[in-house]
């Protein structure tokens, strides 16, 4: 167990630098001048782009840039916004609160919806609530979340008048929308793995034996199968936060609601190069942290893991 976790945890240290590598090309990916996009042409030969191109060390070798950065990412220094003259942590740390809190939110839903479909899917397997929970399933991740956000604005804000069209931090009621939407997707893919992992294990012999022993279906899927299916579903789940913090991008554009993924796209409209690496070089390490907290729970679900 030992040498395992000593592997995930060098390759989780690998992808953090490949990730490293990536964000620090956005800057340098730029066609022409990185000045002239962050200022505009009128403002390259001015006193702003002399001070921006120090303030960025554009004037450095690319291995001394990438060393610098690389170093003031460890000490937790992810440089200024060049529009609001900020510190990038503080932004960041600003607006992560509101996109965790709606990426937990849905999480939730789609445990909950998925689990419960799921489940029932796979104990009337063949049935008509069967088929009608694929359906629902195939339909939901198939719907793309920004119309799946407006028609739920539609309904539930316009025509019903239940719940706010938009997302202010601390409202409770206006979380419920954003959080549907987000979820509902997740929900639709959890359901599906759900079901097939229990059909999959109803063929199992400790199965048979639980049911020749006499005990109630609803026991035998509960307390016997479930447990041994979560294995595909844990996995599933450590993909599924990326996908939560991508989707809450147009999910909190859709809802106007205060978060990283909003402050991405207005980093990105602004131009502003450092804000918009230092968010996904936040996102990627919050994606392999968590993938790697999904391995290593590989083993505290199944003993059998644990000894090899």
């Amino acid at each position: 167990m030992g040498s395992y976790l000593a592997r995930r945890l060098l390759t989780s240290l690998a992808v953090l630098l490949g990730a490293s590598m990536l964000t620090f090309s956005i800057l340098h990916l730029v066609p022409g001048d990185p000045v002239a996009a962050m200022l505009g042409r009128q403002a390259v030969s001015g006193e702003r782009a002399a001070e921006l191109r120090a303030q960025l060390g554009l004037d450095d070798p690319l291995p001394v840039q990438y060393a610098r950065y690389l170093g003031a990412a460890l000490r937790g220094d992810l440089g200024m916004s060049i529009r609001s003259d900020q510190p990038v942590t503080v932004m960041i740390g600003g607006q992560l609160p509101s996109t965790l809190q709606l990426a937990a939110a849905a999480l939730t839903i789609a445990l909950l919806l998925g689990f419960v479909a799921g489940i029932a899917a796979a104990f009337w397997r063949n049935s008509w609530i069967d088929s009608a929970v694929t359906l629902l399933a195939v339909g939901s991740i198939s719907i793309p979340s920004f119309w799946l956000g407006m028609l739920l604005i539609f309904v539930f804000s316009v025509q019903l008048g239940w719940l706010p069209s938009s997302s202010s931090r601390g409202d409770w009621r206006g979380l419920i929308l954003p959080a549907l939407t987000l979820g509902v997707a997740q929900a639709g893919v959890i359901a599906r793995i759900v079901r097939a992992s229990l059909v999959e294990q109803f063929g199992r012999l400790y199965v048979v034996l639980a049911r020749a022993k006499g005990l109630r279906e609803h026991i035998v899927v509960m307390r016997h199968a479930l447990p041994n299916a979560l294995i595909p579903v844990v996995t599933l789940l450590g993909l599924q936060v990326g996908f939560l913090l991508v989707g809450a991008i147009v999910v909190e554009t859709v809802f106007a609601r205060q978060g990283l993924g909003r402050l991405a796209v207005t980093a990105i409209n602004n131009r502003d190069y450092p804000l918009v690496q230092g968010i996904v070089l936040v996102t990627a390490t919050a994606y392999v942290l968590i993938n790697t907290l999904t391995d290593l729970a590989y083993a505290w679900l199944d003993p059998r893991i644990r000894l090899q």
